[in-house]
C-alpha cells in the first residue's frame, strides 16, 4: 500500500510540474512591440522590431491561400506645454503574408517588393523587423525639442476575402495588434 500511494505522489507532482512547464514555455499569441527607435544617422529612420505569434486559426487560414495583411502605424508628435501636441509625421504601410502551395513558400509583400521564405518562422521574423524605414523629414524636427513617437502593428481584417471579414466580427481569433509603443526622442 505504502508503495502505490508514493507512485500516486510521485505522478501529481510530475503532472503538476509538466502543468507549470507547458505554462511558461506557451507562447502568449498576438503582436507585441518589442522595441522601437531612430537610427543613431542624421536621417532618423525608424528601427521597430514586433514579436508575432499567429494562432492556429490565423495558421489555418494561410495554409490554404487566405493572404493576411498587416498594417504598421506610426506617428510623430512635438511635445508643447502652452497647447496641445503638434503632430509631426504620420504613417502607415501594409505587407501582405501569404503562402503558395504550388511551391510550399510563404511571401512578404510590400509595395511592389516581395520576398519568398522556406518556413513560416522565417516570414515572421522578418515581417517583426522594421528597419531603416524612412518616416519623417528631417527638416520638420527642431534640435532640442522634446518629440514621442509611437508605433504599432495589427492584422488588417478590412482587408481580408468578405466572408473572412464576417468571421472576424464575430471571433476575437482575427483580432490581432499591438498596443501603442511610445518614446520619447530629443534631436
Amino acid at each position: 500500500m505504502r508503495f502505490s500511494r508514493k507512485n500516486d505522489l510521485m505522478k501529481q507532482i510530475s503532472l503538476f510540474l509538466a502543468a507549470i512547464l507547458f505554462c511558461f514555455s506557451a507562447q502568449a499569441e498576438g503582436i507585441h512591440v518589442k522595441s522601437a527607435k531612430f537610427s543613431p544617422n542624421d536621417d532618423y529612420r525608424l528601427n521597430a522590431y514586433f514579436e508575432i505569434r499567429l494562432n492556429p486559426t490565423l495558421e489555418e487560414a494561410l495554409k490554404k491561400g487566405v493572404p493576411l495583411s498587416f498594417l504598421t502605424e506610426f506617428e510623430l508628435t512635438r511635445v508643447r506645454w502652452y497647447w496641445f501636441d503638434e503632430k509631426i509625421a504620420d504613417a502607415s504601410w501594409h505587407t501582405k503574408l501569404s503562402y503558395n502551395a504550388l511551391t510550399q513558400q510563404y511571401r512578404l509583400t510590400s509595395g511592389t517588393l516581395y520576398q519568398n521564405f522556406d518556413s513560416l518562422s522565417e516570414a515572421v521574423s522578418v515581417l517583426g523587423s522594421l528597419l531603416h524605414r524612412q518616416v519623417i523629414d528631417v527638416n520638420a524636427l527642431r534640435k532640442g525639442a522634446k518629440y514621442v513617437g509611437r508605433v504599432r502593428m495589427s492584422l488588417d481584417v478590412s482587408l481580408l476575402p468578405k466572408p473572412f471579414q464576417i468571421d472576424a466580427m464575430a471571433s476575437n481569433e482575427w483580432n490581432l495588434g499591438s498596443d501603442w509603443f511610445q518614446w520619447d526622442f530629443v534631436p
